[in-house]
C-alpha cells in the first residue's frame, strides 16, 4: 500500500509561523510531518508521495530527515488550486490502494491500523475517519445508510445536518478514485469533496469513528495538542538530550522535551508540557510554562507562559508573555484580520522568527507578533505586528536637582 501526504498549502493562517509549510514545525526534535511518516512506516506503508508547492523546502527537508528506510517521492503544485488538485498531482506515482494523510496526523500508525481493521471487517473499498461535533454546520459531515458512508455534506445549515459526524483528513482510497476526479464537470478549491461524493455513490465506504478529534493544525495554538499527541505517544517523559546544560538549582516539572546543545541557566523553572528544540538558551531566574521555542532562541529573566516562538529569537531581562485574561474568559486572536475565539483560557504570544525583545518589554494574551519585529525596552504590545514591524515606548527622563 502507499499513501499521499498533502503539504502544499500556503499555511496562511498559521502566519506568523509559515515562512515554511507548517508541518515543518519541530517538536521533539523533528518536523510534525517525520511524526506522520514514522507512524505510516511502523504500519508498513512504506512507498510514501508528499505533495507540496513548487517553491517549498520540504523535499530538501524530509531527504536529509528520512531514516525510516522508506520511499520518499515529491509532487509538485505548481499553482494553489486546492487539495483536490493538490492530491491529483500524484496520480502518476500511485499504483495499489493508498491513504491520502494530512502531515498534521502524528497518530498516523493507530489511524491506518483501524481503517485496515475496518476494511477487512466490511469488505469496504473506501474508509473515512469521522468524529463527533456539536457544530456540525461547520464542516463536512457524513450522511449514513447503516455503517455505509453515503455522502459528505458541506457545512449544513443548522437543522438540516444529515449527522453530527464530521470527516477527518484521513481517506483509504483505490487508484481508480481518479478517474473520478477527473469526471467532475468544473474544477474549483473544493472539488475533492465533490469527486469523493462522486466515488461514494458507486463504492462501499465504511467509516472508522474516534473517540476524540484531532488537531487540525488550522491555527498555531493548535500546536500545543499536536505536541500532547506526541507527548503521549512517549508515554509523557521527560527526554533531555545528552549534550544539554542544566543550571543549578533548575526545576523541571511535568512532561518536558530539551534538544540538543540547549543550555538552561541556574535557578530556572520549566513546567511541561514544553518543548525546548536545539540550541535554546536562558539565563538565571527564567520561568518557562507549557510553550514551544523553535532553534536558537535565547531568554534572559523573565515569564514565558502557553506561547509559541520561532527560531533565533532574543529576549532581554525581565520579558513577560501574559497569558489569562483577568476574568479568566477565552482569548480571542486576529487571524487574517478576524477575530478568532482560540477556546483557550491560557494563551500567551505566538511570535515568529528573528523577533527581537527590549528588557522589561511584554505582551497581552493572544498577541501575535511578526518575523524579525523589534519591541523596545518597557514597551507592551496590546495588537498584532506585522513582519519586520518595529514599537517602542517613548519615555520621558527628568532629572531632579537639589
Amino acid at each position: 500500500m502507499q499513501a499521499v501526504i498533502i503539504a502544499a498549502g500556503e499555511s496562511s493562517r498559521f502566519w506568523p509561523l509559515n515562512r515554511e509549510h507548517k508541518s515543518q514545525i519541530r517538536l521533539l526534535g523533528r518536523p510534525i510531518i517525520y511524526w506522520t511518516i514514522k507512524g505510516l512506516a511502523e504500519r508498513g506503508i512504506k512507498d510514501i508521495i508528499v505533495v507540496c508547492s513548487k517553491d517549498s523546502t520540504m523535499p530538501a527537508m524530509l531527504k536529509a530527515e528520512n531514516n525510516l528506510g522508506i520511499k520518499l517521492s515529491f509532487a509538485i503544485q505548481e499553482e494553489r488550486q486546492g487539495t483536490g488538485n493538490a492530491l491529483w498531482q500524484a496520480k502518476d506515482f500511485i499504483t495499489e490502494p493508498f491513504f491520502v494523510v494530512w502531515p498534521s496526523k502524528v497518530t498516523s500508525g493507530d489511524l491506518v491500523q483501524k481503517i485496515l481493521e475496518k476494511q477487512k471487517q466490511e469488505s469496504a473499498e473506501i474508509v473515512l475517519v469521522g468524529t463527533k461535533t456539536s457544530t456540525p454546520w461547520d464542516y463536512g459531515v457524513a450522511r449514513m445508510e447503516g455503517e455505509n458512508v453515503k455522502e459528505i455534506v458541506e457545512n449544513p445549515k443548522p437543522g438540516e445536518e444529515p449527522s453530527n459526524i464530521k470527516i477527518i483528513g484521513f481517506y483509504f482510497l483505490q487508484p481508480d478514485f481518479f478517474s473520478y476526479y477527473e469526471k467532475l464537470p468544473r474544477h474549483h478549491e473544493a472539488d475533492l469533496i465533490d469527486a469523493l461524493n462522486l466515488y461514494l455513490k458507486e463504492k462501499r465506504a465504511s467509516l472508522v469513528s474516534m473517540e476524540k478529534d484531532m488537531p487540525a493544525l488550522k491555527y498555531p495554538w493548535e500546536l500545543f495538542g499536536i505536541l500532547d499527541l506526541l507527548l503521549h505517544l512517549q508515554s509523557g517523559k521527560q527526554m533531555i538530550a545528552s549534550s544539554a546544560k542544566i543550571g543549578e538549582g533548575t526545576v523541571i516539572e511535568g512532561s518536558v522535551y530539551i534538544g540538543e546543545d540547549c543550555v538552561i541557566g541556574p535557578y530556572n523553572v520549566l513546567r511541561g508540557p514544553l518543548n525546548l528544540e536545539r540550541g535554546v538558551k536562558t539565563r538565571a531566574f527564567c520561568e518557562i510554562k507549557h510553550s514551544v521555542a523553535q532553534e536558537g532562541t535565547h531568554f534572559h529573566s523573565g515569564y514565558i507562559g502557553d506561547s509559541i516562538i520561532g527560531k533565533d529569537c532574543r529576549f532581554g531581562a525581565g520579558v513577560i508573555t501574559a497569558n489569562r485574561r483577568l476574568d479568566r474568559g477565552t482569548i480571542n486572536a486576529a487571524v487574517k484580520e478576524k477575530k478568532v475565539d482560540t477556546g483557550l483560557t491560557s494563551l500567551g504570544a505566538v511570535i515568529g522568527n528573528e523577533a527581537q525583545f527590549g528588557i522589561h518589554s511584554g505582551t497581552m494574551p493572544g498577541v501575535f507578533i511578526g518575523s524579525q519585529c523589534v519591541i523596545g525596552p518597557g514597551t507592551l504590545v496590546f495588537k498584532n505586528m506585522q513582519d519586520r514591524a518595529r514599537l517602542f515606548t517613548k519615555f520621558q527622563n527628568e532629572s531632579l536637582n537639589g
